[in-house]
């Protein structure tokens, strides 16, 4: 991460305040979810999709190694963001962005070699044989948030490219020149939680942190807060275990969603993602109270 972790002054008094964000290291951050969903995979039932993802998320970090360097944010359009209170990467420009496109080649291409069912590989040869129309349609529904329950097989596909070239833009940003947007709603580009943690970082414990679905970037919420509709009204927690679960699902009753929350205070090794798809017990468990997912994770959307 790019900036020097701060204590929290909610919880120690005279002490600066938490930093907003946190900018991804892509390498870094692939690197460790690969291990995550290769650890995951170990014991459970959803094994083979879990190794799936694991060389998928092996094969973004490789990427962020020997793809070309994104063109950064321009200066003026960072300030220019910053003075209206605007994410600086503006992602529904990013849809016929020749670096995007040439990274998603690039992604599909490698994958093709990987080992998957028949209907995921026929989504990747769907993906790869997409006319510039197609894909564009693939690219701004990610890019936009919204991924279409009966394709997510080619979204899936889709999505770790975008998440390949977002978190390299990201990277390329001024966390210090960052400013809020507003609840729920990551400062770097603007978009959905994949889920928030409860930090065990060493002068943040216990402070809580959003990560985007899309670019990685991480930034501080305040605590019992819904991510969705900004309420502190009517919050709760279901999880599949006890009360001292690891992984819950915040829900409200203002605005009828939910988003999981990891306490990695707790358990260090938790990934926002990974166990976002690792704790799809969850899901199924949420699925019955009739509430709305909020947190968005491509990778297993529909549940």
């Amino acid at each position: 991460m790019s900036n020097t972790l701060q204590p929290d002054p909610s919880l120690i008094g005279g002490v600066p305040e938490a930093p907003l964000a946190f900018l991804p290291d892509p390498v870094r951050l692939f690197q460790t979810r690969a291990k995550r969903f290769s650890f995951l995979a170990e014991s459970s039932n959803l094994s083979p999709y879990l190794r799936l993802l694991a060389e998928i998320s092996s094969l973004q970090a490789r990427l962020s190694v020997i793809l070309p360097a994104v063109e950064p944010v321009g200066e003026k359009r960072r300030k220019e963001a910053a003075t209206a209170a605007m994410p600086p990467i503006d992602r529904m420009a990013l849809a016929d962005d020749p670096q995007l496109i040439a990274t998603l080649a690039a992604f599909c291409d490698e994958a093709a070699g990987f080992e998957m069912p028949e209907q995921a590989r026929d989504a990747l040869a769907a993906v790869q044989e997409a006319d510039d129309e197609d894909r564009r349609w693939l690219l701004s529904n990610v890019l936009s948030d919204n991924i279409p329950e009966d394709s997510a097989a080619p979204h899936l596909f889709a999505s770790a490219a975008v998440q390949i070239h977002m978190a390299r833009l990201a990277a390329t940003l001024d966390a210090g020149a960052l400013v809020r947007i507003s609840t729920g709603v990551c400062p770097s580009c603007g978009g959905r939680p994949v889920s928030s943690s409860v930090m065990g970082t060493p002068g943040i414990e216990n402070v809580r942190y959003a990560t985007c679905s899309c670019c990685a970037t991480q930034w501080n919420e305040v605590r019992v807060k819904c991510l969705c509709c900004g309420s502190t009204k009517g919050i709760s927690y279901r999880s599949v275990e006890t009360h001292e679960a690891t992984v819950k699902a915040e829900t409200c009753a203002e605005c009828n969603s939910w988003v999981k929350i990891f306490y990695q205070v707790k358990n260090a090794s938790l990934d926002p993602v990974a166990d976002d798809v690792g704790s799809i017990g969850l899901d199924m468990l949420m699925k019955d109270s009739g509430k709305r997912k909020y947190g968005l994770n491509p990778f297993i959307a529909g549940y």
